[in-house]
């Protein structure tokens, strides 16, 4: 027995990490592919990817990790049904039920990392993104600029292109401004230039030793004027913060609130860690494998449960939202169908006997509880 507890734990744990890196990567590949894509379009600067990026991984990590541990438990049971090692397990003595517990045992301290990801570190994530997005829009021209790139101001009546910062980024070098004001159009040109912010807490990019060129459009009269200081004042604009969504919202709000929202928000926490643990319990039958099916009809049979049961309990939470259900009942119409679907298919296993009390002694240990080995 110990053999065999050692030996499903060891693989379950390097499984999981594999898993869990390479939903990493492909997550963060997408977000970051994403992100590049918005900096390209000029939605957002190109240093705030970083930073996004950063912040955006923290809030999917807790899927992440119900996805890991779901997988890894389905992935070894499949390649112990495949390879013919559960039959060793089967011959030996061993039962279905003798699973449960070194599964639970390593999807525990998991479920209870997501459960306080979900409640405290996810909503916190979701508000620094936030805060993070008012930020970036309420920077001003000259501080969204990236060296090597054409970008227009706020107003759409300005062009900057400048060549390079000093480190603290208050010296510029080689700049090009075009302007568009009073039907007229100009271009300055200056090889150095600094900020400087005035007593009243306006921000200008003063040039030194540029020229400027004025003319009128669809003229051939051009103005040229040389110049030894030269100030353009950057605009600043304030943006309106938007209202807290539920998302943000600490968890101590949301349990001292009575509004649908937030009681649906709270429940979808909760789902979060619960979701987990029953996809573990689900991995167990969903693990073996036919002979005459494909090798990877599980595998894709699980990952369709698990897109399910998410989206029913987006669906169910968007009711509560709306007032069409009752938050007592909430999110647990669908833990509940999925459970007892979970003890159905251990039911279609014929395991279903020694599976409950094996799962209940987990929680309550005792001898009345101890499973027993099916005969």
């Amino acid at each position: 027995m110990r053999i065999f507890k050692k030996s499903l734990s060891n693989e379950l744990i390097s499984t999981a990490g594999g898993l869990f890196l390479i939903l990493m990567g492909i997550v963060i590949a997408q977000r970051a592919g994403y992100l590049v894509r918005s900096a390209a379009k000029g939605w957002i600067p190109n240093d705030a990817i970083t930073t996004l990026l950063g912040f955006n991984m923290v809030k999917f990590l807790p899927m992440i990790l119900s996805l890991t541990i779901f997988l890894s438990v389905l992935m070894t049971l499949t390649r112990w049904h495949r390879d013919s090692e559960m039959a060793v397990w089967f011959s030996s003595g061993l039962s279905v039920s003798n699973w449960i517990r070194p599964i639970l045992n390593f999807a525990a301290p998991v479920t209870v990392v997501i459960f306080l990801l979900s409640f405290f570190v996810m909503p916190w994530a979701t508000q620094k993104v936030e805060d993070y997005r008012v930020q970036l829009k309420s920077r001003d021209d000259l501080a969204s600029i990236s060296p090597g790139v054409f970008k227009e101001s706020n107003g759409g009546e300005r062009i900057y292109f400048i060549e390079g910062f000093d480190q603290l980024g208050n010296v510029v070098k080689n700049i090009f401004v075009h302007t568009t004001q009073h039907q007229k159009t100009g271009v300055v040109v200056s090889s150095t230039g600094h900020r400087d912010k005035v007593e009243n807490g306006d921000n200008f990019i003063v040039l030194e030793k540029g020229r400027r060129y004025e003319g009128k459009p669809n003229s051939a009269e051009v103005s040229t004027t040389e110049f030894e200081r030269y100030a353009l004042r950057i605009e600043t604009k304030e943006v309106a913060r938007k209202p807290s969504s539920t998302d943000t919202l600490s968890t101590e709000q949301l349990l001292s609130s009575e509004l649908p929202a937030d009681q649906a928000e709270l429940q979808w926490r909760l789902a979060i860690p619960i979701s987990a643990l029953i996809l573990v319990l689900l991995a167990v039958p969903l693990s073996f494998v036919d002979p005459r099916a494909g090798r990877s009809l599980n595998l894709m049979f699980a990952l369709l449960i698990y897109i399910i049961y998410n989206n029913i309990l987006s669906i169910f939470q968007a009711w509560v939202t709306q007032g069409r259900l009752s938050s007592l009942v909430g999110l647990w119409p669908v833990h509940v169908f999925f459970l007892l679907l979970a003890f159905y298919m251990y039911y279609r296993r014929t395991y279903l006997l020694p599976i409950i009390p094996a799962f209940f002694s987990y929680f309550w240990p005792g001898n009345w509880l101890k499973a027993q080995p099916k005969t």
